[in-house]
């Protein structure tokens, strides 16, 4: 048994949560925020037996792939007392982080 730890984009999670519950995969949503452009993220909680982890890994991988955005970042002008200008840079976003975990039991209670 797995535990596959699923971190997302919120744009992708709910077609994400739609093909793996479509394809008999139980899920639980958490909401999280990632650190890097502090948007909004989502985790999933996916438990499936050994043989379904090809399966639900494919699913993620097929919903989840990385885009270009164009996001902006603070640069000082004029030195420690000058103003903050918005400098335009492209960053990659979308995509998953994925944690698959040894399970010893699952239940449902």
């Amino acid at each position: 048994m797995k535990l596959i730890i699923a971190i997302v984009q919120d744009e992708d999670a709910t077609r994400l949560i739609s093909s793996l519950m479509d394809e008999g995969f139980s899920v639980t949503k958490l909401a999280t925020t990632g650190g890097f452009l502090k948007a909004g993220n989502t985790t999933l909680l996916i438990g499936v037996e050994d043989d379904k982890k090809p399966a639900c890994l494919s699913i993620i991988e097929k919903v989840c792939k990385s885009r270009k955005q164009i996001a902006t970042s603070p640069v000082t002008l004029g030195g420690a007392n000058g103003m903050y200008a918005p400098y335009p840079i492209e960053v990659t976003v979308g995509g998953a982080t994925v944690f698959v975990l040894d399970i010893e039991e699952f239940l449902k209670i």
